[in-house]
């Protein structure tokens, strides 16, 4: 059975709104099993892209074990070549990877790797992948050990290193590739917000906030007969059903796949349970959002008490092992990047004292960790007497909150643009981290004027080192509102780990080549 429904009309905000919200088909209201026929259509519709992209997936990884699988041969062949005994002969390694490929790509399916649920977002799909690859090489080592006795010679060490990279490395570039299409608009979730009208307005924010998430807002329903269109923060306008009794209605209007609930007094534990009963068997996803947000999963689990499913929300850790690891971790990336980049780091201070007068550093004093201050190493991007000139300017500042930034600076050198544009400047702060003044990633260093003027839970990113980089910087740095900077800050502050900081430098080189932000 086709569904009929009625696509929002567009308006300024990208959202349309649905008069009465009707399916253009009386007959889908009044039978149930029509109706829920034709909801099951519309999700099936909705999420054929992602069975595809499964496929495509499974197919991907084929192809990298046949590629790691090609290589660790060749490697073999190479080796064997020049040594006077091989452990074994050419057919029987062959045999052998072959079998531990099937073995992994079966083991891929056995761990859900494949499944929609886990794809695309969230770090599960990565974790499921790195998973299986651990287990088939543990299971490989043990029967290698028990039939030759010599690990080494019997192990296809290569193929399973190459193929570990090749299959996390196929997953990055797909998800880049549906982040990419998301960003224009394809391969997102239709999604029906239910709840009371702030909780709506907020939740539809946040699903709205991210395109590269792929939760797209098409309408909402408000319990208590009120059908006014919801306007939100981003200037969008959703359409909104008035009961909970409409719920299969406005999915059929709005083509929606997705049912979020937002966490509210109005939506009963009956309430919840009927809806999911509704929803039972028509492939709609139901989501339901608690009141507790930005904080990952990490730091979330699931207590099942008395019958109830309630969250348990760990601590922020902001201290022990984890923290000198992430310290640990910033000593040797810092200390590798500065040996690498000593050319560069030569030649870069060079052109800035060659092209301006004044020094090729700029010393500034930063708040740090728990408040202390410290000397921040940039190079020098303006004119030697910017200081004494910001207070003509201050009229011409094109930031909020507490922030100074204007687009065409006229204290900045032409050098200083090109280094300001890719980051560049930034690179002297290698000798912080080395200093243990900052860290690779963490919030953005403030001035003792800006921390002079926080307010609120604004301190709080005071807790961690300052960073080199953060989410503010991968997110859009001088292009986000102080609001969002805090907000950023702050969600990197209760939530980091060194999973999170791998992420953020990934994320920090696509970011500055990408130039977005920057000025």
């Amino acid at each position: 059975m086709t569904a009929t429904h009625l696509d929002a009309p567009a308006n300024a905000g990208g959202l349309g709104v649905l008069e009465g919200l009707t399916t253009g088909d009386p007959a889908l209201v009044r039978d149930p099993e029509r109706r829920l026929g034709a909801i099951a259509d519309i999700a099936t519709g909705n999420a054929h892209w992602l069975r595809r992209y499964s496929l495509w997936l499974f197919a991907l990884d084929l192809v990298a074990l046949v590629a790691a699988a090609a290589a660790a041969i060749g490697l073999r062949d190479q080796r064997a070549a020049d040594a006077t005994t091989a452990a074994m002969n050419d057919t029987s390694h062959s045999a052998v990877v072959a079998a531990i490929g099937l073995v992994w790509i079966a083991t891929l399916v056995l761990s859900r790797s494949y499944e929609p649920r886990f794809l695309v977002s969230g770090p599960e799909e990565y974790r499921r992948v790195a998973n299986a690859s651990m287990r088939i090489t543990a299971a490989a080592a043990v029967i290698a050990y028990l039939v030759d006795g010599a690990v080494v010679d019997a192990l296809p060490v290569p193929f399973l290193l190459i193929g570990t990279c090749l299959l996390v490395g196929c997953r990055i570039a797909a998800r880049a590739v549906v982040r990419a299409g998301r960003r224009r608009g394809q391969w997102t979730h239709r999604v029906l917000v239910v709840g009371a009208r702030s909780h709506v307005g907020d939740l539809a924010c946040e699903l709205d906030r991210d395109p590269r998430a792929g939760y797209h807002v098409v309408g909402a329903v408000i319990p208590g007969g009120d059908e006014t269109p919801l306007a939100v923060r981003n200037g969008a306008v959703v359409p909104v059903a008035g009961k909970l009794a409409r719920v299969g209605t406005a999915i059929l209007a709005t083509g929606a796949d997705t049912v979020a609930v937002a966490g509210s007094r109005d939506i009963t534990q009956e309430d919840l349970r009927l809806l999911a009963y509704e929803l039972e068997g028509t492939g709609v996803d139901l989501l339901v959002s608690p009141a507790l947000t930005h904080v990952t999963g990490s730091r979330v689990s699931i207590r099942p008490v008395a019958g109830l499913p309630l969250l348990h929300l760990d601590e922020p850790e902001l201290a022990g092992v984890r923290k000198i690891i992430k310290g640990a971790f910033d000593i040797v990336v810092a200390a590798a990047l500065f040996v690498l980049l000593a050319p560069v780091l030569l030649v870069l201070g060079l052109l800035v004292r060659a092209t301006s007068p004044g020094p090729a550093l700029f010393v500034q004093e930063r708040v740090g960790l728990r408040g202390t201050t410290f000397r921040v190493f940039k190079f020098r991007t303006m004119a030697v007497d910017a200081e004494q000139r910001l207070a003509e300017l201050m009229h011409l500042n094109e930031h909020d909150g507490v922030l100074f930034k204007v687009r065409n600076d006229p204290r900045i050198t032409r050098v200083g643009a090109v280094l300001r544009k890719y980051s560049l400047d930034e690179l002297p702060q290698l000798l912080n981290v080395l200093r243990g003044e900052m860290s690779l990633v963490g919030p953005r260093p403030p001035l003792p004027s800006e921390v002079a003027r926080y307010e609120g839970h604004t301190h709080r990113r005071l807790l961690v080192r300052p960073g080199i980089t953060g989410l503010w910087q991968v997110s859009g740095r001088s292009e986000l509102s102080w609001e969002e900077t805090v907000r950023l800050d702050l969600q990197y502050v209760e939530n980091w780990s060194l999973g999170m900081d791998i992420a953020i430098l990934a994320r920090t080189a696509v970011a500055v080549l990408a130039r977005r932000g920057a000025y």
